[in-house]
């Protein structure tokens, strides 16, 4: 049995323009003109009808329409509360940060500024893209299943190792697959009552999306952390976590941008999972702690 559709909360006024930056990449050329105006000028366009928004992009009323639900609210009505929303933050006096790409002539106390910028940005973009709805359902699903298998290949496998070492410190079953082969045959043992988490940025990684499409296939709770929900993988998750997709630039390539969002994410999925399962979860973390304690102690003679 697959697990029941769970509805996306609409976005918060102030989550607007990360919604744009996420999903512009996978929107038509017609959709990015309407998602791109309301992000530049929230003002202008909260006091816009839907009429009067497609012809300033030069788009249709639908155009405009479909847009608004691909970020994430019911119509164009909610879009414009949220674009009034934004504009009354923005009247406030909080000025978008601003950063440049970092050229390889820089300092390096130039490099540490721009990264750490574009760091806190990627943060700030992941947290307002993540739907908390689709979150705790997958804590849920997670904290609940017989056994957890996550796929990730390359940044995303390190990410996928990373949240597989910290559940297994709670006490749950859980094995990260970064071979595509151990992956499948992995994946062909699960059934309903399992999960499967798969980590791509681009949604299109084949050797993630075979065995997240065979646990699927096999009635396994299904999610995927990805950039891009509008990627093939997306077709067999019942759960799709938003993650931002960064910015790319010549020294700062897509991994390195995707990987911070990644790491929130599924921090948020562990610290979520340690709270519902919190009477197992603190004694287990308790013992592997004291399990390593004397690995971190000065050497005794």
């Amino acid at each position: 049995m697959r697990a029941p559709e769970v509805r996306q909360t609409p976005p918060d006024p102030g989550a607007l323009a990360a919604k744009v930056r996420t999903l512009a990449p996978s929107m038509t050329r017609s959709m990015q003109r309407v998602a791109e105006t309301v992000a530049a000028d929230p003002a202008g366009c909260a006091a816009l009808t839907v009429t009067g928004l497609a012809e300033l992009t030069g788009t249709s009323e639908a155009t405009v329409v479909r847009t608004s639900r691909l970020l994430g609210y019911p119509g164009y009505r909610d879009l414009r509360l949220a674009l009034a929303g934004l504009a009354a933050h923005q009247a406030s006096g909080a000025a978008p940060a601003v950063t440049a790409d970092i050229a390889v002539d820089d300092p390096m106390t130039d490099v540490i500024a721009k990264l750490a910028h574009d760091e806190r940005q990627s943060l700030a973009d992941t947290a307002a893209t993540l739907d908390p709805t689709q979150v705790e359902a997958a804590v849920s699903a997670l904290a609940t299943a017989r056994r957890i298998d996550v796929y990730g290949v390359g940044a995303s496998g390190l990410v996928a190792q990373d949240l597989v070492q910290k559940l297994l410190r709670i006490g749950l079953l859980a094995q990260a697959h970064s071979d595509p082969h151990l992956a499948v045959t992995n994946a062909v043992q699960l059934r309903a009552g399992d999960a499967a988490l798969a980590i791509t940025h681009s949604g299109r990684t084949v050797d993630v999306i075979e065995p997240l499409r065979t646990a699927f296939e096999r009635g396994a709770t299904t999610m995927v952390i990805t950039g891009r929900p509008d990627g093939e993988i997306c077709s067999y998750a019942d759960l799709v976590l938003t993650t931002s997709t960064g910015r790319e630039s010549e020294l700062r390539p897509a991994a390195m941008s995707s990987r911070t969002g990644q790491l929130l994410a599924v921090d948020c999925l562990f610290i979520g999972v340690a709270q519902q399962t919190y009477e197992t979860a603190a004694p287990a973390l308790s013992a592997s702690y004291e399990a390593l304690a004397h690995r971190h102690s000065p050497a005794t003679r």
